[in-house]
């Protein structure tokens, strides 16, 4: 990930805020919508000044390993997050645990996935054991709906925040508004991916699940600081 870039430090500065267990959910709010606003435009700032010049902003690709426990969670949120920002990837379960994700899309995209995830996994799994069931409830059901309600809100969110800076944004030097160019884009990324992957299958994402801990989630979510069989047998596309 791109270390020295100031855009990208002040975005997880204001990140680092919000995880602080110290902030109030009030504050780390104020930090998401912050932080959720200069991540959107930076993305787009990039892919506008690399339609004129391409050098600015290849299409790449890297491995993000998961493992610990809640893998399979794990591996959901940041599903959603690629999705949202433009990316896509498969899983690579490489047994006892351990989860490996290639990811394909343009550098400055996969900074934010990184990025990104590495915050919300912590927001998630604090908000997440600081909830209660209801009397009777098994705990692992309400903790796997607490982190369906997250999710899928924190999804929502980046696609609307996304969206919105798209709108926002001014046209490319040759002309081109946002939507075209992150269009462009994507059918890069996916041109990448499948000739890598030619046999990959579609898994989808599956968060709906039931318990009292979704509503939770939801909420948790939307005070979030914003700033998926062994190789070889089976691999799963991840993203849409």
């Amino acid at each position: 990930m791109t270390k020295t870039n100031p855009q990208l430090q002040r975005i997880r500065a204001l990140l680092a805020k919000a995880e602080d267990p110290a902030t109030t959910p009030e504050e780390a709010e104020t930090y998401f919508a912050k932080a959720a606003e200069l991540m959107a435009k930076y993305g787009i700032e990039q892919a506008m000044l690399a339609d004129a010049d391409p050098e600015l902003d290849r299409p790449g690709d890297r491995v993000i390993v998961v493992d610990g426990t809640y893998v399979s969670d794990r591996v959901y949120l940041l599903g959603y997050i690629v999705d949202a920002l433009n990316c896509h990837g498969i899983t690579i379960d490489k047994g006892r645990g351990r989860t490996e994700i290639h990811l394909f899309g343009y550098e400055s995209d996969l900074d934010r996935v990184e990025l990104l995830f590495t915050s919300l996994l912590l927001q998630m799994f604090n908000g997440m054991r600081h909830g209660r069931p209801a009397y009777g409830e098994k705990l692992i059901t309400y903790r796997k709906s607490w982190i369906a309600g997250f999710i899928l809100t924190i999804y929502k969110r980046l696609k609307e925040i996304e969206a919105r800076a798209r709108q926002e944004a001014p046209a490319s030097a040759s002309g081109r508004s946002a939507d075209l160019v992150v269009a462009d884009r994507k059918t890069v990324v996916m041109a990448r991916f499948n000739a890598a992957y030619p046999n990959a299958q579609s898994g989808g994402r599956k968060t709906s699940r039931r318990g009292t801990g979704f509503k939770a989630g939801e909420e948790a979510a939307r005070r979030a600081d914003l700033g998926q069989t062994r190789v070889g047998q089976h691999r799963r596309a991840l993203s849409s």
